[in-house]
């Protein structure tokens, strides 16, 4: 069986790529990789290894994109205990409301992006 050693990015489709780009740099501490590459799309976002690729709803056809429409059911990033309470401080002073969940073995808060993607920051240190 062959190894995989990390989730590479996830793809998702948004309503504006430059309000988008500025949201997850801005508040989840992303950063623009690889800028002036394929004519714009993707946007490529990365926070360490874990990287976004930003798709526009609205546009030219993408063969790897079959649906266009503004849809992701979630996904999670993963944080340390200091961190975890640190976004749940930080996205409170930027009015961004997020729901705490204890999952048993982890803890998680949920919130939204611009779009309405739903983001997960969890925590397996429980103390």
């Amino acid at each position: 069986m062959f190894k995989l050693h990390q989730l590479d990015h996830v793809a998702i489709t948004v309503a504006d790529l430059a309000r988008s780009t500025r949201w997850y740099c801005n508040v989840l501490g992303f950063e623009h990789r690889y800028p002036g590459r394929w004519e714009g799309v993707p946007v490529m976002l990365g926070l360490g290894p874990t990287l976004i690729a930003l798709f526009p709803a609205q546009g030219p056809d993408l063969p790897w994109i079959p649906e266009k429409n503004i849809r992701i059911a979630h996904f999670a990033l993963k944080a340390d205990r200091p961190n975890f309470l640190l976004a749940q401080a930080e996205l409170a002073a930027q009015g961004i409301k997020a729901t705490f969940q204890d999952h048993d073995i982890s803890h998680s808060i949920y919130f939204h992006d611009p779009d309405g993607h739903q983001l997960e920051i969890t925590t397996y240190e429980l103390e």
